[in-house]
């Protein structure tokens, strides 16, 4: 296994798996990727287990035989600067493919929301006659080990993927690119069908930071309990469900765990997704059926559309070339990568300040790091990872880089030490009511809408009720507003400001439907409003204005 693992990661750090990549804690603190398609593969610097400055050194001499420019540090009026240079060429196929990757992050929400809302009974106008459907359905169950079975609700939900979702099937074919050279190595060192990668697509349209409504993070939707339980770290600054490496390698291992107990895809597929036990509730119910279509009606809703999602994508995959389904194909399927331990802590400004690489492309890259920020712990290690041009610069240059970290850090102006305190806070998980919008609920906490947008991995504005958000906030509620239980009645407002006397029997709800325009979380927000009870008497603004 050992060997495996080794040599599953030699292939992976190489790819273009704009992966947001996180190198492992061991024997990989150096991985080199593939040239060109015109200069073939590179020898793989992993395995040489490199360690200590002598060995990075020795990445730099690799480089320049690679006609990587020496990068020089220079420290001038206006700070530290570093000089890049790289293969233009190669470059825009990198930037494009990071920008693609980026921009992707959006669709696991579009994909959570269609599994959970699946509907089996309409029917969509495609042209896909119901004989081919079976025919080639048919010769899937061959050649696979799922139990792939022409029925009315699984061709309803292939058509609606076809007639609906055509283009976020060919995104998909894009971006898959990336990340199922990785999914099928360790797939294939755990003796799981391959046909198992298209499940990352179901759960979170490869998005590495995606995050459900229940909490479950990263390429393949772990729960923090399970996630622990398979060894991957969660912290303030931290979360290794959101590593491709390490979260690939864990849903191998659980996969692999219930076919164990099952000994069938398709019971090990639910069970993922809703944990054993509803599966053998829903066994039981059904009277002991054993296979998928028998217990669906006793699974959780989302679980019952959970197979025919992943059978459906598995079809739409197999057989794009047939319905005209069409991904951006790749100019170049490798970009390299490597990486370094760090030694401080440091942020992503800083960083993409310090090499060049740009933030958008340090995220892609370093999906682990929740807040940007690479934390540095004795004892621990965590790892950078950059493109290999800008590598040796940043190697070469440790100790200068470091020293200008200090420096940020000890200044009152650096936004570092508010960052800081920020993680270590007891982060909240909000829950999205009726009414709420991001710039409401980032002035409740006062924090910025692109920090909720970064912490939950969101590329929109939209919410959802019922969506639960985690947020690191600077203040609660009401922290900086005097509370109904002092006496808010004897405040002196501005003259001209609207206000409410409240009566014997008012609530909030009652309130807000005499002054169109006005909700209840505006009566809260004005006023500081944090329970339910109001006190006659008390005078309420009715305008979001000063005092």
């Amino acid at each position: 296994m050992t060997k495996n693992r080794k040599h599953f990661l030699t292939i992976f750090s190489s790819l273009v798996l704009a992966l947001p990549i996180v190198a492992q804690e061991q024997e990989r603190d150096s991985v080199a990727g593939l040239q060109d398609e015109t200069v073939g593969m590179v020898s793989d610097t992993l395995a040489m287990d490199m360690n200590g400055v002598e060995q990075m050194e020795q990445m730099v001499h690799d480089s320049i035989a690679l006609n990587d420019s020496p990068i020089v540090l220079l420290k001038d009026s206006t700070g530290l600067k570093v000089k890049l240079r790289d293969l233009p060429e190669a470059a825009k196929y990198d930037s494009l493919w990071m920008k693609e990757l980026y921009a992707n992050a959006s669709l696991s929400q579009e994909m959570f929301g269609e599994v959970e809302k699946l509907d089996y009974d309409k029917t969509y106008p495609t042209s896909l006659p119901t004989d081919t459907l079976k025919a080639r359905l048919e010769r899937l169950n061959q050649k696979t080990p799922f139990n792939i079975a022409y029925n009315p609700s699984l061709e309803n939900v292939i058509k609606s993927f076809l007639f609906r979702k055509r283009d976020l099937m060919e995104r998909m074919l894009t971006v898959s690119q990336f990340y199922f050279p990785l999914f099928e190595q360790e797939l294939d060192n755990y003796d799981i069908p391959l046909e198992m990668k298209y499940l990352s697509i179901v759960e979170s349209a490869l998005n590495p930071r995606a995050r459900s409504r229940v909490g479950a993070t990263g390429l393949w939707q772990f729960m923090y309990g399970t996630g622990k339980q398979y060894n991957l770290n969660v912290n303030s600054f931290v979360d290794e469900r959101s590593d491709p490496i390490k979260s690939t390698t864990a849903a191998c291992q659980f996969l692999a765990k219930l076919y164990d107990i099952y000994g069938d895809w398709d019971l090990a597929l639910a069970a993922y997704n809703s944990g054993p036990g509803n599966v053998n509730k829903a066994i039981r119910r059904s009277g002991g059926y054993k296979n998928y279509w028998n217990i669906r009606r006793y699974l959780p809703r989302e679980t019952a559309g959970y197979v025919p999602a992943f059978l459906a994508t598995m079809y739409l995959f197999e057989y794009a070339e047939e319905h005209g389904l069409k991904g951006q194909q790749v100019e170049r399927a490798y970009f390299e990568t490597d990486t370094v331990h760090v030694k401080s802590l440091i942020t992503f400004d800083q960083i993409a300040e310090l090499t060049g690489v740009g933030k958008e492309e340090l995220i892609v890259l370093n999906p682990s790091y929740k807040l940007n920020v690479i934390p540095y712990v004795e004892g621990k290690k965590h790892v950078l990872r950059l493109p290999k041009y800008a590598i040796g610069s940043f190697v070469h240059n440790e100790e200068a880089i470091y020293a200008h970290v200090k420096k940020e850090l000890e200044s009152e102006e650096s936004p570092l030490p508010k960052l800081v305190k920020e993680a270590e806070e007891n982060r909240i998980r909000y829950k999205v009511r009726s009414g709420d919008f991001l710039g409401r609920i980032a002035e409740l906490y006062g924090v910025r809408v692109s920090q909720i947008k970064q912490w939950n991995g969101l590329r929109s504005n939209n919410l959802r009720i019922g969506q639960r958000l985690t947020i690191y906030p600077r203040r609660m509620p009401g922290s900086t507003v005097a509370s109904t239980k002092t006496s808010t009645s004897s405040k002196n407002y501005a003259p001209g400001t609207k206000t409410h006397t409240v009566r014997s029997g008012d609530s909030l709800w009652t309130i807000s439907k005499k002054y169109p325009g006005i909700s209840v979380e505006n009566l809260r927000q004005w006023n500081g409003i944090s329970g339910k009870n109001l006190k006659p008497g008390t005078k309420l603004k009715l305008c979001e204005c000063s005092s």
